[in-house]
């Protein structure tokens, strides 16, 4: 039975955005081990292998090959896995090949990260005389130097040399006439996706000089460099692509702190960093990011439904100090005393009516320090 279909792994929910993810030449979708798990919490992340790569079949592409075609593949197995519209991350070849799909398939795309990646990759002889080589004499004298071009000195990952010595050298050959007739560079102002490019400060295969040709010409594309990465960076640095990645696929991080605010006020904010000690910061810094930049800034619910929510919550525990200062935040953000009456009535239903009791007994001295002024 013929393949024609790229090796993949997905992960994440099927109902989450679609986010694929590309490889370099010589590795596999493992490239991503350390990335992909995490960003499947709110992406459905489909990773692939190259032709002859890891799980893919030597022959999905053959001499001559160009990145048009590994492009063609992508869509192929993306259509197959019923995805129309799709964030795309690729490193490197992987990078080229999102490259050529913004280019000519931008309506696939939702938006681009290119990973040590170039428009063109120092010309046409070099990968020529590569794959010259690896049809002659297969792939064990690259892999040898395979962390010298990957990684900094002392670092290494061993499954993705393996990947690299396993690998079709056929395959890998074609991949390399694909990367030899690669030039993108004419055509990177036509791109309108939004555009990330992250470059390794110590990659000698594609220097930051070629992301910060891409990022000069690709209209609002942002560039970030990493300190103390080679070429494979999502194995060499994965927290710092992961905070790239996650600016870009989920936007920059909400102000939890001008939210908190916004719903408690200043002086209440004020008070509580005035009483904050070193024993205390690292709880008031998560509450002000995860609390009131993650859930709060979420535009799912509007501020009312969330006073209404955690007032509920509130009385529910008997929290009833944390209440009194979420009726003056609800007050704040546009609940009238009647609807905190109808709210308070409610949880006599369903967190009984001891519990209500209590809370309109302190709901009320709040709304009446609100009339006396």
């Amino acid at each position: 039975m013929t393949v024609t279909r790229l090796n993949h792994r997905a992960e994440g929910p099927a109902s989450a955005p679609p986010l694929l993810l590309g490889p370099s030449l010589g590795t596999s979708l493992a490239l991503w081990d350390q990335v992909a798990p995490e960003l499947s919490a709110s992406h459905r992340v489909v990773r692939w292998d190259l032709p002859g790569h890891g799980g893919s079949a030597a022959d999905l592409i053959g001499p001559g090959a160009s990145v048009g075609d590994l492009a063609a593949l992508v869509l192929a197995l993306a259509d197959a896995l019923g995805i129309d519209r799709f964030a795309y991350a690729g490193v490197s070849l992987g990078g080229a090949v999102g490259l050529h799909l913004a280019v000519h398939h931008p309506e696939r795309l939702t938006s681009l990260a290119l990973l040590c990646s170039s428009a063109h990759f120092g010309g046409a002889a070099p990968w020529r005389e590569r794959a010259e080589r690896v049809r002659r004499e297969g792939l064990e004298w690259l892999a040898e130097s395979a962390d010298a071009r990957w990684f900094t000195p002392g670092f290494s990952v061993p499954e993705l040399v393996r990947d690299h010595r396993s690998a079709d050298p056929a395959a890998y050959a074609a991949c390399c006439d694909a990367l030899a007739a690669f030039d993108l560079r004419d055509r990177l102002a036509q791109i309108a996706v939004p555009t990330l490019l992250v470059a390794g400060r110590e990659d000698p295969a594609t220097p930051p000089a070629h992301l910060r040709e891409i990022a000069d010409a690709v209209p609002g594309a942002a560039l970030v460099e990493l300190p103390g990465a080679s070429h494979l960076a999502p194995a060499q640095v994965p927290r710092a692509v992961l905070a790239a990645l996650r600016t870009q696929l989920d936007g920059p991080p909400a102000s939890g702190l001008a939210m908190r605010r916004q719903v408690l006020g200043d002086a209440h904010v004020d008070r509580a960093q005035a009483r904050q000690t070193p024993f205390t910061a690292r709880f008031q810094d998560f509450i002000s990011r995860y609390a009131w930049g993650e859930i709060w800034t979420d535009p799912t619910l509007s501020r009312r439904e969330r006073s209404m929510i955690t007032l509920t919550a509130l009385v529910a525990h008997g929290h009833h100090d944390e209440l009194a200062m979420h009726v003056r935040a609800a007050r704040r953000g546009g609940l009238t005393p009647e609807e905190i009456g109808a709210v308070l009535l409610q949880t006599a239903v369903y967190c009984g009516v001891p519990a209500a009791n209590s809370a309109f007994a302190t709901a009320q001295r709040v709304l009446a320090e609100e009339e006396t002024g």
